[in-house]
C-alpha cells in the first residue's frame, strides 16, 4: 500500500477514536451538569451587560437585554441556585447585570455558582414603622441624620454646580479662560 493511504487510514482511525471518547465523556454528563458547565463557561469567558428583570417566580427569572442593537428576551432556571440569590425571587426586579457569550449573545446568565448579577432587594419598610407611642418613627435620630446629610449634600451640589460650566465640567482657571 502507498504511504499516503496508510497515513489517511491512520488519521481516520485516530479521529474515530477521539470522537468515540468525546461521546462517552459527554454521555456521562447529566443535563444538570451540562447546564452548570454552560453557566460557569459564560461566567469565565462571557461579556458583562445590563438587563431588565421583567418577571420572577419561584424557580425562573425572566429578563430582557440588548446587545449590538438586537433585543433579546431570556429566562433562567434558578431552582439549583436558590442559595446564591440576594433575597426572595419575588422581591427582585429592575435593572440587573448579566453575562453573555460573545459568539452567541442569546446565551446569557444572571446568576451562577461563582457570580451573581442580581442586586439586593431594598430593605423592608418596617424600618420607618411608627413606634409604640405612634407619634414618630422608631428611628427618629436616623431620619434626622439622613435629613441633615441630605441638606448638606444639596448645598454642596449647588456650590459645585455654580462653579461648573453648565456641561458638568469644572470651569478652567480664570487666567486660561480670559484669552490673549
Amino acid at each position: 500500500m502507498p504511504l499516503g493511504v496508510i497515513t489517511g487510514l491512520a488519521c481516520m482511525a485516530g479521529g474515530a477514536a477521539l470522537l468515540a471518547m468525546w461521546r462517552a465523556v459527554r454521555a456521562r454528563l447529566s443535563p444538570e451538569k451540562r447546564e452548570q458547565r454552560r453557566r460557569l463557561d459564560i461566567n469565565l469567558n462571557g461579556r458583562l451587560g445590563d438587563a431588565l428583570l421583567t418577571e420572577c417566580d419561584e424557580n425562573t427569572l425572566y429578563y430582557t437585554y440588548q446587545v449590538r442593537g438586537v433585543h433579546y428576551t431570556a429566562s433562567q432556571d434558578i431552582s439549583a441556585l436558590r442559595d446564591h440569590l440576594p433575597g426572595a425571587p419575588e422581591r427582585l426586579g429592575g435593572m440587573v447585570n448579566m453575562k453573555y457569550a460573545a459568539q452567541n449573545p442569546a446565551n446569557s446568565i444572571l446568576v451562577c455558582e461563582e457570580w451573581s448579577g442580581l442586586r439586593a432587594a431594598p430593605p423592608a419598610a418596617e424600618a420607618n414603622a411608627p413606634s409604640a407611642s405612634g407619634n414618630e418613627p422608631a428611628n427618629s435620630t436616623a431620619s434626622a441624620n439622613s435629613t441633615a446629610s441630605t441638606n448638606s449634600t444639596a448645598s454642596a451640589n449647588s456650590t459645585a454646580s455654580a462653579n461648573s460650566n453648565g456641561v458638568g465640567h469644572q470651569a478652567q482657571d480664570s487666567t486660561l479662560t480670559q484669552g490673549s
